[in-house]
């Protein structure tokens, strides 16, 4: 397994599960709460952890309990943090209501310490970044330090990844320096201003992506699975009832990342990220969601 390093967030996840969200000025009873950890960038290292990557996380956290929390959930993973510790801040937190009758979910994101995530926070981790296998990261933080990160993997001839969430219209010189975005259709209408609604639409956003300097482009498509440029639909991967679609993404990216550390070609490690994907959203959670390599492997055998 080679290296990938993630600069990203990590939030301490509230999530409630109710029957409908309340409209301004009403209360409804709840029907299940979980605190745990979360952020798509911590999603996102875990994940790939536990594919059997060796993973690095970049982040910046207050000094605080959920601070803590994320410590403990990163040495579990096996993940390497490099986390700047910021007492002038806070650590980052998230309110996820959950749909009780179909699992799916609505976010606020808070990043707190992680919103001062900096260019200097990339130079200052250069060599970590030159000698990863893959780099991956995400728009919880600035756009800045996300670009800076991404130029200096790419001078180095690291792969790298660009999952532009939250939801953004990026400029074409962030764009070109990704050798692949995985954007979901949200996202990708964001970057494209092309709604996904159809297998064909996805072909066409995908061109654009291309257009404005993207190597590859995924566009994941939640139960029906990923459109990879140049090779179409790559189906989902059923695992079971849905529990929970928190982190599903970030499971899909995680894996993917990996796969590509492992050697697989483009189509092989969407796969893999389809199959992750797939079991996360049958538990609970976020990072506590995500399978490991042997449950991914038996999944896609």
């Amino acid at each position: 397994m080679g290296k990938v390093v993630v600069m990203g967030v990590f939030v301490a996840d509230a999530a409630f599960r109710a029957e409908r969200t309340p409209r301004m000025g009403e209360t409804v009873l709840g029907r299940g709460f979980v605190l745990g950890p979360g952020g798509k960038g911590s999603n996102q290292a875990v994940a790939a952890a536990r594919m059997g990557a060796e993973v690095h996380f970049l982040t910046r956290l207050g000094q605080d309990a959920f601070a803590e929390m994320a410590r403990g959930v990163w040495k579990q993973a096996g993940v390497a943090a490099h986390a700047t510790p910021d007492p002038d801040s806070y650590t980052g937190a998230a309110f996820i209501y959950l749909d009780d009758a179909t699992g799916e979910n609505a976010i606020i994101v808070s990043p707190g310490a992680a919103e001062r995530i900096s260019t200097a926070d990339a130079e200052a981790h250069a060599d970590l970044i030159a000698g990863a296998d893959v780099f991956m990261t995400q728009l919880e933080h600035p756009l800045a330090a996300s670009a800076a990160a991404l130029r200096i993997a790419r001078d180095a001839g690291v792969v790298t990844i660009l999952n532009p969430a939250p939801a953004a219209d990026l400029p074409a010189e962030v764009l070109s320096l990704c050798d692949y975005v995985t954007p979901n259709e949200t996202e990708t209408e964001a970057l494209t201003g092309i709604a996904v609604s159809a297998i064909d639409d996805a072909d066409r956003a995908c061109q654009r992506l291309c257009d404005l300097g993207v190597g590859t482009p995924i566009i994941t498509l939640g139960e029906r699975g990923a459109y990879l440029h140049g090779h179409g639909l790559v189906p989902a991967v059923q695992a079971g009832a849905v529990v929970d679609t928190t982190g599903a993404g970030d499971a899909f990216n995680g894996g993917f990342a990996a796969a590509l550390t492992r050697g697989c070609d483009a189509l092989a490690a969407v796969r893999v990220g389809c199959a992750t994907a797939g079991l996360s959203v049958t538990r609970a959670g976020a990072a506590a969601s995500m399978p490991d390599l042997a449950e991914v492997e038996a999944l896609l055998n």
